[in-house]
């Protein structure tokens, strides 16, 4: 792994173009990976018996998937997969859906195809910006967006591809951290949580609305945020030298000081409602 200037570290997180995104999770995607202990690269969902964050990973890759309703479902696109864990468990799940991952970052799409290969497991793999799907109009009937859609700029461009792309009476799902209320205060209440959680900082009825407006009917609102952010949080903070230790390793000591703080700051603002975690619903 390089080691950027961190100058360049704070202009990608502030300016937050596609190719500052992708420079970001290349940087960043083995702190998330260390933390984490698997390849999932989102928040996960926490119950009573999660034990880890690749178990709460898991969680709400299964809760996607069942409000995806993936059990009839025949062509699903995967927006923005990282280093397709997720189709990988759907795969698993529901070995009969043709899976194609959709992801701007080559590197991660090289990792996958790798890890695929060593699977035997079959998922398609396309390198692409998911403001401008390169797919036939209805060729999907399922198309999901775990955790990527706050990148996606400006959203409403993906929106619209997403729904050219779906098949009539298909899903879209989105599992998409979001602010509650959209006004420079809460801008300010995320603090130093902007630059471990490096998005658009779309507020909910930003999101509702573009969906609305493309001409998506949105079916159903989950608001998970309780079960996403502060458990996260506690399971840092309660492994926090074990896992410094090992951040340490690799990374300068800053970046965790920064995710540290960043899990502090993110637990206020859960709190505190200035921030939630969607799951959408919609269809065509």
């Amino acid at each position: 792994m390089n080691n950027p200037n961190p100058f360049d570290v704070i202009l990608w997180t502030l300016r937050r173009s596609e190719g500052d995104v992708v420079n970001l999770y290349n940087y960043l995607s083995e702190l998330m990976q260390i933390s984490t202990g698997g390849n999932f690269l989102n928040f996960g969902y926490w119950n009573e018996t999660t034990k880890n964050p690749v178990d709460a990973q898991s969680n709400l890759c299964d809760i996607v998937g069942n409000m995806a309703q993936l059990t009839d479902a025949k062509n699903m696109l995967d927006v923005g997969s990282g280093f397709s864990e997720p189709a990988l468990l759907w795969k698993k799940n529901y070995p009969d859906i043709d899976i194609t991952c959709l992801n701007i970052n080559s590197n991660q799409l090289k990792s996958a195809s790798k890890i695929l290969d060593e699977k035997g497991c079959k998922i398609n793999l396309l390198n692409s910006t998911a403001t401008k799907i390169p797919m036939a109009n209805e060729s999907c009937d399922r198309i999901i967006v775990l955790e990527s859609a706050q990148h996606f700029k400006p959203i409403h461009e993906f929106i619209s591809e997403a729904k050219r792309v779906l098949k009539k009476g298909g899903f879209v799902i989105l599992a998409i951290p979001v602010l509650l209320k959209s006004t420079k205060m809460d801008i300010l209440k995320i603090g130093i949580l902007k630059f471990t959680w490096s998005s658009e900082h779309y507020d909910l009825e930003t999101v509702k609305k573009t969906i609305n407006d493309a001409g998506l009917n949105i079916i159903e609102i989950q608001l998970i945020g309780s079960k996403v952010y502060s458990p996260l949080a506690d399971y840092y903070i309660k492994n926090h030298e074990f896992l410094r230790s090992k951040i340490l390793k690799i990374y300068p000591f800053y970046v965790e000081k920064i995710l540290f703080k960043s899990m502090l700051k993110m637990k206020e603002a859960a709190r505190d409602q200035t921030i939630e975690y969607a799951l959408v619903k919609c269809t065509k």
